[in-house]
Formats: structure tokens, sequence, C-alpha cells
């Protein structure tokens, strides 16, 4: 590809294939009640033409996916239908034209769709198998989805991420790397604080109310919001420390609790 060899691996998964017929089988609910809705606004449009109608029901049977029109017909207007639009007893009917067709399901197209269900491709340059077996191309495919997912914050928009506008190169690489390390921090606190819950069998409750040892680190920091440190002369003091998140910064380590003022 691109003038660059590449080894290809097809990889079939059964977890993937159940997932993938599932969402098939929405889409063709959801094609379905979009092409009947198509075909009751067709069939209500006259044309002037014959073989305009004809191709205008035959784009429409070609753009689906898992369906077809069948029985297509194009029926002349009776003159009598037309008395209505003319506009005087003189004037002549024009010929107008309107669509009959049938909504069926695509046996043949549906069972395609369905035989690459659960099938995907992964791709490499490194041409040596002896040095990058499948088995490790797969690995290190299933190895992506951690970062991926902690990077997925980027488009969080509680986090401003995509509020930042920078030119220079030189400022976009420390923004990556500033970035990077908040990806660090952020990953090491959601994992110490889901190690914790495990070692002492226990879990905080989740935005539905319902208790979960595996909380996001962002869901805590929506907790902690409205919390200030209130300075009367010499005295400080933490307002809306509630007993809610005193509980919470239980499970992590004691610099977490001297910064709220708690060791």
């Amino acid at each position: 590809m691109g003038g660059i060899e590449q080894r290809w691996l097809l990889v079939e998964s059964q977890a993937r294939q159940e997932s993938d017929l599932k969402k098939l089988e929405k889409k063709i609910e959801q094609e379905k009640n979009s092409a009947q809705e198509k075909i009751r606004q067709l069939s209500r449009r006259e044309f002037e033409n014959r073989a305009v109608a004809l191709a205008i029901a035959k784009g429409l049977s070609d753009s689906l996916k898992s369906h077809q029109l069948t029985e297509i017909k194009v029926n002349l207007i009776p003159p009598e239908s037309q008395g209505s639009k003319l506009k005087s007893k003189d004037d002549l009917p024009s010929q107008s034209y309107q669509v009959q067709a049938k909504l069926e399901l695509n046996l043949a197209a549906i069972e395609r769709l369905k035989k690459r269900a659960g099938r995907f491709v992964l791709a490499t340059n490194d041409l040596e198998k002896k040095r990058l077996s499948s088995e490790d191309i797969l690995k290190k495919y299933k190895g992506q989805q951690a970062p991926e997912r902690g990077f997925s914050f980027l488009k969080d928009p509680c986090f401003f991420a995509d509020s930042v506008f920078l030119k220079s190169p030189h400022r976009i690489e420390v923004m990556a790397m500033l970035m990077g390390l908040c990806l660090l921090v952020y990953t090491i606190g959601q994992r110490q604080l889901r190690l914790s819950l495990k070692q002492q069998e226990t879990g905080l409750k989740n935005p539905l109310g319902k208790l979960t040892d595996r909380p996001t680190l962002r869901w805590i920091f929506q907790c902690f919001q409205g919390i200030h440190l209130v300075r009367i002369q010499d005295n400080q003091k933490i307002s809306n420390l509630t007993d809610e998140r005193r509980n919470i910064l239980r499970f992590f380590p004691k610099p977490c609790q001297e910064y709220y003022l708690l060791s």
C-alpha cells in the first residue's frame, strides 16, 4: 500500500461478532423506517417524465444497504385527477406520473454484512514474523485500548482541551508534553483509587448512586467541585468538605489528605 510492503492479519472475534450483529439488526430497522418514509414521499410526488421517475426510484433502491425496492411501477395519473390543477377548462392536461414500489429485505446483501461481522484487518510494515509474530500484532493492538481510553479526555468538554489554540511548533510540543504528564498523573491517581477500593473490598457511589469499585477520576473531580480554602485571620479551614467527600479521601494517599488539611 502506497509503495510500502505490508503484512496483513485477518482477525475474527466472536465477542466482536456478537456486538456487530446486534448493531447490524439496529441499522436494518433504522434503514427500514427511513426507507418507508422516503417511499411515502416519493409516491406523493408527481413527475412530468416517466424516465426521471424511474431513475429516482432506482437510485433510492441502490442507496439502501440492507433493503431494496421491488415491483417498481411508474403510473400515469388519470387526466380527471388533474382537473383541479388546470387554470381553465380550455387547458389540456399535461401528462404526470407517480411512482409505486414495495420495500423488501435484500437478503443477499444482509448475508454479506453478516459474514463481515466480527472480522477486521490489522496491518504492519514489519515483514519479519520472527521479530513480530501474528500473536504479537494482536497483543499490541489490544494494548492500544488503554492509552486510547486515557486520551479520550481530549474530547471531554469538562477538560476544555478543545479550547486551546497554539500556532508555534515549540508551544505545541510543550503542550503535548504537559498533557501527557497530566494523563500520567490522572491514570496513576485512578489506578491508586481503584486498587485501594479493591483491597478494602468496598466501593464509591457512581453518578447513578450505585456502588462501584471502578470509579473514574473524572467523576471524583466532579464530586469535589465547590470546595474552598477559607482564611480568617491566622486560621485556615476547608469549606464544604462533607462526610461523603471525607470518605472518598480515605482511599487516597496521605499527601492528598494533607492537601485538605485532614492530617
